[in-house]
């Protein structure tokens, strides 16, 4: 998996869907990370034996990499959620603007907390994805994204065999 998500090359996925709000609208209520979460996993679940099940387990990592980007965003700016599905593996990546490190809460930390991870990530969301990643035998990047802008990436398995 680690493989798979090194190039973040979305040219190999198949689009699923796509979100955009302005950041100012996302984060006015905090409800809008479980209802964003909701209606992705659903997504996610669909085309799968036991779809319910699947978009539940899923929505427990999705929900925490949402939040995440709820905490690192600021006015003003647009933020995306996108879906893509890929023989082996789903893709969410999440984009949006951010002004300032210090503001975000994301500092510079100078090491690489998940391979292949930028390094603008706290220790504490280093440990949250690094468990989240474990959990769901996922590949999950933070990275910049131009000038101003951060993506966190997550490849999770199609496999329904999660433990």
């Amino acid at each position: 998996m680690e493989e798979q998500a090194s190039g973040f090359d979305d040219h190999a996925l198949a689009p699923m869907v796509s979100l955009e709000l302005n950041v100012a609208t996302f984060k006015s209520q905090w409800q809008f990370c479980d209802r964003i979460t909701e209606y992705l996993s659903d997504i996610l679940g669909q085309g799968h034996s036991d779809p319910a099940r699947y978009s539940n387990f899923l929505s427990v990592a999705a929900n925490e990499l949402i939040e995440l980007a709820f905490r690192s965003t600021r006015e003003p700016g647009r933020i995306s959620f996108s879906l893509y599905r890929g023989a082996t593996s789903n893709r969410l990546r999440i984009a949006f603007a951010r002004e300032d490190r210090e503001s975000t809460g994301m500092r510079s930390t100078g090491r690489q907390p998940l391979p292949g991870a930028g390094p603008d990530l706290k220790s504490d969301g280093t440990i949250l994805l690094k468990d989240l990643a474990t959990i769901f035998r996922a590949a999950i990047r933070i990275e910049q994204d131009g000038t101003h802008g951060m993506q966190i990436i997550a490849d999770f398995p199609s496999a329904e065999d999660f433990q």
